[in-house]
């Protein structure tokens, strides 16, 4: 994976493009941590955890769908996660992101960001921040546009630590980017 530097949301933006930086910018730091690392790297782990480099972006890429597709749009989650059986392996994407090549995690997070900035935009365009969700599995109600990206964000920043902490350990990276 080709390193990102991470960007910046704007320092005075509006709402919308200060939650889309901020979303770019925490997706960019997971990238370059998971990024130009070879099989072993990918599959490290910090112990106690069993937690990897390839099974947190496998997982980050199930998050894209999930949220982005099923959850704003009601679509059904397609290849890979169509076929899992979820209730008998609820860790899957973590366990098989632990065992595919690294190219192969890396593509499949991509097609999903892709798939993700595709949907966002297209609510943008529809009803705006304040576009709800198909899916109301958040307390009943349909959370708003506003409300999965703010999620989002947090699911990244928190992935982003757990990176940081394990890439360290592999080769001593750390930090939010190559330097500028």
């Amino acid at each position: 994976m080709v390193q990102q530097l991470p960007t910046e949301p704007p320092v005075a933006g509006d709402e919308t493009s200060t939650l889309l930086g901020e979303l770019e910018r925490v997706r960019a730091v997971v990238a370059w941590k998971t990024g130009e690392l070879g099989a072993a790297g990918m599959r490290a782990t910090l112990p106690p955890s069993d937690l990897t480099l390839g099974g947190l972006l496998k997982h980050l890429a199930l998050v894209e769908d999930d949220y982005f597709g099923r959850r704003l749009w009601g679509r059904p989650l397609g290849p890979p996660w169509d076929s899992v059986d979820w209730d008998s392996d609820p860790n899957w994407e973590f366990r098989t992101g632990a065992e595919e090549s690294p190219e192969a995690v890396a593509g499949l997070w991509r097609a999903s960001v892709e798939r993700s900035r595709a949907s966002v935009a297209e609510a943008l365009a529809v009803g705006g921040l304040d576009q709800l969700c198909r899916d109301a599995s958040l307390g009943g109600d349909p959370p708003s546009l506003r409300r999965i990206l703010i999620d989002m964000i947090e699911e990244y920043a928190r992935h982003a630590g757990h990176a940081d902490l394990i890439r360290e350990s592999v080769d001593g990276l750390t930090g939010e980017g190559p330097p500028r």
